[in-house]
């Protein structure tokens, strides 16, 4: 599945990166650096989703008074990512590579635009042999705003750059069959398409981070639909990198890629649920038309009403008569021009299939239909 990498994205996690203290833990870091050096002379293009930002600004400024979360995050990270990038440039550069920073918001994925033009920022970056190193922009972001965790922006990175594999590292080896301190349990070694093994996973966060396992594995299994192979591996090992890019027989779990990918457009779509901007409500024609056997728009004499500020090309939520979410979808028109057209025939459709996605399908395939026993 990994045998024939040129392009990968890293997650790093909080847990992986910080000492028991929540301090950086400096040690680990070089280690990793050195392991992405191997795998760039191995002609591996690596873009690093990095935590550790705010555990870097911990330990270097206390607080005059109590902070609310969102500021001591904002303090913390604006004082700590300016230690951390420093600390990966000295790190790469003692491998003659070369790292350059980029700090994103959900802002950036909301707008195909920004959207396209982060990617074009990354493109070039690797193209000219420089690691970019991604991090959420937390001096400006609220919780509204946030990404889930770094999980979710490594998701959505990986979709985004068109990855060879995703990798996830975290402190402990995958995804268990119960409780991974457990004896008992052992680590699911291969998640295949579509299946869901979300009744394993405990819902504990981690201790320095905002997600945990059930978000990865959330992340991933979306990931892995979209075609892209998914990893979630043990980052406190040591060479786990490059015993992942080589094929190895590492302890991990591995989420099998759909066999038709989905494009990029709908690739975009799909991960920008949580972005959305409004809301088309459809009668029960419409939806049943949507869920036929030949591909359907959304067309203004199935809606009924809209909700919402949205603009032309806004990520807008698809919904049924009863208020259920049935997907996303790109707008054709913005909101005013739409309310215009709502029960007219032969306009445009309001979102056209190529710009659609519903939930459970993100443009290759059924729902999920295996679950976690099944898999066990």
């Amino acid at each position: 599945m990994i045998k024939q990498l040129k392009r990968i994205a890293i997650k790093v996690g909080s847990n992986v990166l910080t000492c028991h203290d929540g301090t950086l833990d400096v040690e680990r870091m070089s280690d990793l650096v050195a392991q992405i050096a191997a795998l760039r002379v191995r002609g591996i293009d690596v873009v690093l989703i990095s935590s550790g930002a705010v555990a870097s600004g911990r330990n270097e400024i206390k607080p005059v008074k109590k902070l609310d979360a969102v500021s001591s995050r904002q303090l913390y990270s604006a004082v700590g990512q300016a230690k951390l990038i420093n600390r990966y440039f000295e790190l790469f550069h003692e491998h003659g590579l070369v790292c350059g920073q980029v700090l994103t918001s959900t802002e950036n994925f909301s707008s195909r635009t920004h959207y396209l033009n982060q990617k074009n920022c990354m493109e070039t970056m690797l193209e000219n042999g420089v690691i970019p190193i991604v991090n959420e922009n937390d001096t400006v972001s609220v919780t509204e705003l946030m990404f889930t965790d770094n999980d979710e922006l490594s998701g959505l990175v990986a979709t985004m750059m068109n990855m060879d594999a995703l990798i996830i590292l975290s402190h402990v080896d995958g995804i268990y069959d119960g409780h991974p301190a457990s004896p008992e349990s052992s680590v699911v070694r291969e998640i295949p398409e579509k299946a869901d093994v979300s009744g394993f996973i405990r819902s504990e966060k981690s201790a320095f981070g905002r997600g945990g396992m059930l978000t990865k594995y959330r992340i991933a299994r979306k990931v892995a639909d979209e075609g892209i192979p998914v990893i979630i591996a043990n980052g406190t090992k040591k060479n786990i990198l490059p015993e992942l890019a080589a094929g190895g027989e590492v302890v991990c779990t591995r989420f099998l890629p759909a066999e038709k990918p989905a494009s990029g457009i709908k690739k975009w779509i799909a991960h920008s649920e949580g972005f959305a901007r409004g809301a088309v409500y459809i009668d029960r024609g419409a939806e049943e038309a949507l869920y036929g056997t030949k591909a359907t728009s959304i067309l203004f004499v199935g809606v009924t009403r809209l909700s919402g500020s949205f603009r032309k090309d806004d990520i807008v939520r698809i919904m049924n008569e009863e208020g259920r979410q049935l997907g996303v979808g790109r707008a054709g028109y913005d909101c005013a021009k739409a309310l215009a057209l709502i029960g007219k025939r032969y306009a445009r459709p309001m979102i056209h299939y190529d710009y659609l996605c519903l939930d459970g399908d993100t443009g290759n395939g059924k729902p999920a239909d295996r679950t976690a026993e099944q898999i066990k």
